[in-house]
């Protein structure tokens, strides 16, 4: 498919998709014309891609660990280097705390609608 169809599909601009292509995370074909061509797997792909830089994560760790997917899903290969694995507990880390700081925000914004709303 032409970069234009995959942007379409998944809501994400051509732009982005060259500066992921460029982050070395989408490798489409060449046509003979020179466009690109994106098989059907991009679709979920560009979908990891934007979930993991949503959860945090920057594109240099994105690019190591796209490769560990198998297919689609959450399946992973096992993970053989050392480095990459303590790149990823740290990772872990900063988004538990992430997920700490916005529970905490959640549950005071929840608290004082339940005190400044009216009684049905």
């Amino acid at each position: 498919m032409k970069i234009g169809e995959l942007s379409h599909r998944t809501g994400v601009a051509t732009r982005l998709l060259r500066y992921y292509e460029q982050q070395d995370l989408l490798h489409p074909d060449r046509l003979a014309n020179g466009y690109r061509d994106y098989p059907e797997s991009a679709v979920q792909r560009v979908q990891q891609i934007r979930d993991l830089l949503q959860a945090g994560l920057s594109t240099g760790v994105i690019r190591e660990i796209v490769p560990c997917f198998l297919g689609a899903g959450a399946a992973l290969r096992p993970m053989v280097d050392a480095e990459l694995a303590a790149n990823l507990a740290r990772e872990l880390g900063e988004i538990e705390r992430r997920i700490d700081t916005l529970t905490r925000n959640r549950d005071a914004i929840r608290a004082y609608l339940t005190v400044a709303s009216p009684a049905a």
